[in-house]
């Protein structure tokens, strides 16, 4: 779909995205700099990340690319020191970075191996990173981060993904409420909780996951990345200068 007109509502706001190579973060990239955010692109792979920075760049806002592979510890600490370095600072961290065990070469890992997987990246370099971001903001005076959730995390989805990404998703919700406390009142944190949206798996799915999506969203359609992207960027923004502890479902609607 086209870019939505340009926004100079975060006009400065040095962000940093990670996991911003496809999918909901690709977006949330695209997002914060229309609205004339600097934005710093985190993924694992250079072709891709080279991909979005041009997708940003000539909109007037400054924008990088950082290289990290979140299974490794040492690159994430790594990451967070050069992101915060970078521009002398930052006042979001999006961090949307999240194994891809459904499609591509993990997709056929085993139940166990994927569940590591998940937990290394989606939980575990959350929590780290993210106390390591907010500590920082804590010294210079404020800030505000956005995690990923997963609506079903609250009301259950059953089958092997289900079971996974429900415990993973509900462990990142847990942290973020409470890092939200921890971090009061200078940083707020929050999350989004997306529901049914269109991304690699969606966009090949099945006809009877086509036909649960209609059937389980009130708004009677998939989401799209922007959909998610453009929550994520009003949560870093002023207008959501009152919230924080929040997951926010993103999900058409639904109450399953």
């Amino acid at each position: 779909m086209p870019d939505a007109p340009a926004d100079p509502s975060l006009r400065g706001l040095r962000c940093a995205v990670i996991g911003a190579t496809s999918g909901i973060g690709r977006a949330t990239a695209k997002a914060l700099a229309r609205a004339g955010a600097d934005v710093i692109v985190h993924g694992r792979r250079l072709d891709a990340a080279v991909r979005v920075v041009q997708e940003i760049e000539g909109r007037g806002v400054r924008v990088a690319s950082i290289l990290a592979d979140l299974r490794s510890r040492e690159q994430g600490d790594r990451l967070v020191a050069h992101a915060w370095k970078l521009w002398d600072g930052l006042d979001a961290w999006i961090h949307f970075a999240g194994a891809d065990v459904l499609t591509g070469d993990d997709a056929d890992l085993p139940f166990d191996a994927k569940l590591d997987l998940l937990w290394e990246v989606d939980v575990v370099a959350a929590i780290r990173l993210c106390r390591d971001v907010g500590r920082r903001m804590v010294a210079e005076g404020g800030g505000s981060i956005v995690t990923m959730g997963w609506d079903q995390a609250e009301t259950g989805m059953e089958g092997d993904s289900g079971e996974m990404f429900g415990a993973v998703k509900g462990a990142v919700a847990a942290f973020t409420r409470s890092l939200a406390l921890s971090l009061a009142p200078s940083v707020r944190v929050n999350a989004v909780a997306p529901g049914w949206i269109q991304t690699a798996w969606g966009e090949t799915a099945p006809r009877e996951w086509q036909d649960r999506v209609l059937r389980e969203t009130p708004l009677k359609r998939w989401g799209r990345p922007e959909d998610v992207a453009d929550v994520a960027a009003f949560l870093v923004g002023p207008a959501a200068g009152f919230l924080t502890g929040q997951v926010l479902r993103v999900n058409g609607g639904s109450v399953r």
